[in-house]
């Protein structure tokens, strides 16, 4: 039986990288818990102090069908490269140079929403169509593909 899962991300500010991934991905900001209309009520509720309010984020796929990608603040910064990486599908079913002008136009929303360009890999048939390495806000890599 196949289990549930989410991603998590170690990060130094939780709220800004979750909202770059809902922008990224489509996703939207997990909703408080029942009973709650807002996390600042929710977190007023359950005796959070102010300056631990951004420990951690959540972001869900409002289809319900993607996984749930978890942000948790840690005190030391990224040092190396990422071991696991996710892969945005950016250009589904493109090839060509159809395919990289699909990658490049997401990969300029994408660095205006503070994301960082790092490589383009051109295709190279039949292992790859091509594809975009790029980082997040806090430097961890993705690829678009």
């Amino acid at each position: 039986m196949a289990k549930a899962f989410q991603l998590t991300f170690d990060c130094g500010d939780p709220g800004a990288v979750a909202g770059f991934w809902a922008e990224a991905l489509g996703y939207e900001l997990a909703a408080p818990p029942p009973g709650f209309d807002s996390w600042e009520a929710a977190l007023d509720a359950m005796g959070v102090p102010e300056d631990q309010r951004n420990n951690a984020s959540a972001v869900i796929d409002p289809a319900g069908t993607g996984p749930r990608l978890f942000f948790q603040r840690v005190p030391e910064g990224k040092t190396a490269k990422n071991r696991v990486h996710l892969d945005v599908r950016a250009a589904p079913g493109l090839e060509g140079d159809e395919r990289m002008a699909a990658l490049e136009a997401e990969c300029e929303r994408l660095v205006a929403l503070g994301a960082q360009r790092r490589e383009r890999h051109e295709p190279a048939p039949p292992m790859s169509g091509g594809f975009i390495v790029m980082a997040d806000p806090e430097g961890n890599e993705f690829c678009l593909d």
